[in-house]
């Protein structure tokens, strides 16, 4: 972790945060998505404080694990596309710019505490970051799971790469270029998904694996997560793909993608 030192991550209880609820309990970090007025998209504050949560976590002794949920019913619907295209909405976070390019299809692997995402809400595109990132996921039965982009003229680069690691590749590209709805079922038999549970049982079953973790030793499964971590692709396969989507945005049929997203209507492709 070389976004943030533990010296600015020491400071976390007196930042002010715009996007994130944090919340420490019984060697629980339990981070909130709170945007959700606009679908919880990843605003680009938002992942800075996101990942100054999770170094926060990483260095914190404490912190045996951390649980990521979301307000709202889409827990979370992306990349926000009007920031992407240079509209940066005013916030009151306090939260420091990271030492570093902030690729978040990485932060997850290098926290080496149990991550665990609570899925009370639809994901889509780049919300998968989350549920590929976490070591365990537990989600509602009756939410959608979306990878949409190639309908906006782009493509889920990191979030094909983030979900190789954990479903099968043939699954991961037919998903990838043809932009459907998988059944939260599904996911689950793929690898996605841990455990499939009903609205009025998920925080029952959270509170299972949590309690299942603390009989096991904080510092063995340290060691571990670090040691998967480092049989790893490495981050320059990130670096590469956020290059690429970059590259892909600026085409012809990327920047109309963007355009007719905002205008709510259906794009035109050009092939260029």
């Amino acid at each position: 972790m070389n976004l943030y030192t533990k010296e600015q991550t020491a400071s976390i209880k007196d930042h002010t945060f715009a996007y994130l609820i944090v919340e420490e309990a019984d060697n629980v970090l339990t981070l909130t998505l709170n945007r959700a007025q606009k679908k919880n998209a990843l605003h680009p504050q938002l992942a800075n404080e996101i990942a100054y949560a999770l170094h926060y976590a990483h260095f914190e002794k404490s912190i045996w694990m951390v649980v990521i949920q979301a307000k709202g019913n889409v827990f979370c619907a992306g990349a926000d596309l009007k920031a992407m295209a240079g509209f940066i909405e005013e916030n009151n976070s306090t939260i420091p710019k990271p030492n570093g390019e902030l690729l978040i299809g990485e932060l997850f692997n290098k926290v080496y505490k149990p991550t665990i995402a609570k899925v009370t809400g639809d994901v889509y595109a780049g919300g998968f970051f989350f549920l590929a990132g976490c070591n365990i996921v537990v989600a509602q039965d009756d939410i959608k799971f979306g990878l949409p982009e190639v309908k906006r003229g782009i493509y889920p680069f990191q979030v094909m790469a983030a979900l190789l690691k954990v479903m099968p590749a043939r699954k991961v590209v037919d998903w990838c270029i043809r932009g459907y709805n998988l059944p939260v079922a599904e996911a689950e038999r793929y690898g996605l998904v841990s455990e499939v549970t009903t609205a009025e049982n998920i925080d029952s079953a959270v509170a299972k694996i949590i309690a299942e973790l603390k009989e096991n030793s904080p510092s063995a499964i340290r060691y571990g997560l670090e040691a998967y971590d480092n049989i790893q692709p490495s981050a320059a396969e990130h670096k590469y793909l956020f290059d690429i989507l970059n590259k892909t945005i600026a085409t012809k049929d990327g920047q109309e993608g963007l355009k007719a997203f905002r205008e709510k209507r259906k794009p035109n492709w050009s092939g260029e």
